[in-house]
């Protein structure tokens, strides 16, 4: 029933991404061609954003296909991880459009160029219409569960809103005279972009290093597995992210002599996948201490 959960999101998300693509890919090519023609920084560098953003799409789309192939003998949990290493990689492609952009604007504010800045009003506002649409195509009704590629085109969504917005801005004022405008924007508009990715670079390499998931309180998790009936003492406890939506516990439980150990075990996967959404667990239970044989971990 999970696989079957997991491999209908996996679909939906899917089709969400090939259509935000398909409209994408033809708008950069109407904004390259707009900010070339009316010589606009702005412009060009939300197209240089957006061609990123093409490839994240892209590589969204393939970490997607990858992450829902099946396990093999040689990699148990499948190919799971393949949708973390995409969101960085989207983090890094959002930080380096950034840089292109800073540059340029550096350049610019040393020396302003002439810039139309009607054809900017009115490209941005095309783009402001179009990624209004794009956030309402990916987020959908299940935005809570998407995993981290399509959050992770999200946040492309968003910033290149966000962009667009800054340059309509930036046409405005460079219509009304002021010339620095541009340039301006253009900063403003890096670093609302690289506030944006850094919770999801963030979060991507907390899962790579093994980190106790952001919503799992691990001293709570701890007082309610002791408070399971028969359990006397828990060690070795450790609980990590296997992908952004899918959680995994270990831990070795000293149970009194008299306790149910099937009745144990049952209790705590009821407690685990009730309130903590825990699903994959490893519990060894063990009717005296061996604390001291095992290695030092937390």
């Amino acid at each position: 029933m999970e696989s079957t959960h997991a491999h209908n999101l996996h679909s939906e998300e899917r089709s969400r991404l090939q259509i935000v693509l398909a409209i994408t890919a033809l708008y950069c090519v109407t904004e390259l061609t707009c900010g070339w023609l009316a010589n606009s920084l702005a412009l060009l560098s939300d197209a240089v954003h957006i061609l990123t953003d093409i490839a994240a799409l892209c590589l969204g789309l393939f970490t997607l296909w990858v992450s829902s192939r099946p396990a093999t003998p040689g990699k148990t949990y499948g190919y799971l991880r393949a949708e973390i290493l995409g969101a960085l990689l989207n983090g890094l492609l959002l930080w380096l459009a950034v840089a292109f952009l800073w540059v340029e604007a550096v350049q610019r504010l040393r020396n302003p160029e002439p810039v139309a800045g009607l054809p900017v009003i009115i490209i941005a506002l095309v783009g402001i219409a179009m990624n209004m649409g794009f956030a309402w195509i990916t987020l959908g009704s299940r935005s809570r569960s998407a995993g981290m590629a399509l959050r992770g085109v999200v946040i492309h969504v968003v910033s290149d809103l966000i962009g667009s917005v800054g340059v309509l801005f930036s046409g405005a004022l460079t219509y009304l005279g002021w010339r620095q405008a541009d340039s301006g924007v253009s900063f403003l508009i890096g670093g609302l972009i690289i506030y944006g990715s850094w919770g999801l670079i963030r979060e991507g390499v907390d899962i790579l290093m093994e980190s106790v998931p952001a919503g799992v309180n691990l001293e709570e998790l701890r007082r309610d597995l002791l408070a399971v009936a028969g359990t006397r003492e828990l060690h070795d406890l450790h609980v990590w992210c296997l992908t952004s939506r899918q959680f995994a516990l270990s831990a070795h439980a000293v149970v009194a002599e008299d306790a149910d150990q099937d009745r144990v075990l049952s209790d705590i996967s009821v407690l685990l996948e009730r309130k903590f959404k825990i699903r994959h667990m490893t519990v060894q239970l063990e009717r005296d201490n061996r604390r001291e044989h095992e290695p030092k971990h937390f």
